[in-house]
């Protein structure tokens, strides 16, 4: 992906919340509504799979390939319907050593539920899993669970009250009232605030909200950006800390968030922005479900914007298990195909231990 350039003299020309094109104002407001997605690394992508689906309950929503790299799987779990906001993808990655954790990364992904009894409930079902869990403890007002997945990406439950719509997956082995929601706020951690916190209110229109302690070590603040209507799948928690070393990715490292680019507005638009800004970009990138432009920000965390539609269903009702490629791969796909590890699914019946 690209790196990032920025120039102090763009910045203190456009005001929040605004774009220039040229000399001219564009005369309208751009403006995002929440995390579109998440993608992480793993380096065990059928126990991945198996957990996500297994423990979590999220439904295969896409089965298909890095398109940089068509010999490895990038797998797609949300909810019954692939909701936009709903979905964890995982890229495959079989020699990748585990990640060092430190600054500059996506720290933390969340999910929503809706409930303390929720919580309750998924706290058991860790346990019954093998997953060392946090306990139920309170961040920034809301009752969290914390965790990790058998790669170590770190997650965490988040109770959002219920809020917004649901779409339960018939199939899941967690119970319609008790599966996730969708997903939540992302933490990510950087050395210093200020060119973070000008990239997330100049460039993407975030609103910085409030702060709050990091519990584990108080010294640190935690600054919470909103987008949209807010709420816990519209937040970014941008956690300030100067005595970690830099994240390197690897096996459990979260490679980008993406956000949710509204229907009314166009992708192109966002790319005009940056550009003005000064934000280096990729330009408009055809995903095939969505589209999107990549934008690494001055501490190096990776964002990307992206369209609601097409769709997870742009090409075939949703089926998790068949291989969906994307119309310049489909004529390898037998080639393709063949060089697939397949993915099975352990049984629902009794729990798989996934504690390392």
């Amino acid at each position: 992906m690209n790196q990032y350039r920025t120039a102090d003299s763009t910045y203190a020309a456009v005001p929040t919340g605004t774009q220039r094109a040229g000399s001219g104002e564009i005369g309208m407001l751009l403006s995002l509504i929440g995390v579109h997605h998440v993608s992480a690394l793993s380096a065990h992508i059928e126990r991945t799979h198996n957990f996500y689906t297994d423990v979590l309950g999220l439904r295969p929503v896409i089965k298909t390939v890095n398109q940089d790299d068509p010999s490895m799987y990038h797998l797609f779990y949300g909810d019954a319907v692939g909701s936009p906001g709903s979905d964890m993808t995982v890229f495959d990655m079989p020699r990748a050593t585990r990640e060092r954790r430190g600054n500059n990364s996506i720290s933390r992904t969340t999910f929503r539920v809706g409930g303390a009894e929720v919580l309750e409930y998924w706290a058991t079902r860790l346990q019954e899993h093998g997953i060392a869990s946090s306990g139920i403890m309170t961040r920034d007002g809301r009752q969290v669970l914390d965790f990790e997945d058998p790669e170590g990406t770190r997650l965490s439950l988040v109770d959002d009250s219920g809020a917004g719509t649901a779409h339960p997956w018939a199939a899941s082995p967690v119970p319609a009232s008790y599966q996730i929601r969708g997903l939540g706020y992302i933490v990510i951690t950087v050395p210093v605030l200020e060119p973070t916190n000008r990239f997330l209110t100049q460039a993407l229109g975030l609103r910085a909200d409030r702060r709050y302690a990091l519990a584990e070590a108080p010294q640190f603040q935690v600054h919470v950006y909103t987008m949209g209507e807010g709420g816990a799948h519209a937040e970014v928690h941008v956690v300030v800390r100067d005595d970690l070393p830099r994240a390197r990715y690897g096996a459990g490292a979260v490679h980008h968030v993406a956000l949710r680019v509204p229907e009314s507005q166009q992708i192109d638009d966002w790319v005009e922005r940056l550009d003005t800004l000064d934000y280096r970009n990729t330009g408009v990138v055809d995903r095939h479900y969505f589209a999107s432009v990549y934008v690494r920000e001055a501490n190096g965390v990776l964002f990307e914007l992206a369209t609601d539609g097409p769709g997870v269903d742009v090409d075939h009702p949703i089926d998790g298990e068949r291989l969906s490629l994307p119309p310049f791969l489909e004529g390898r796909r037998a080639d393709i195909a063949a060089q697939l590890k397949p993915l099975i699914t352990a049984s629902f019946a009794q729990p798989a231990r996934y504690g390392r």
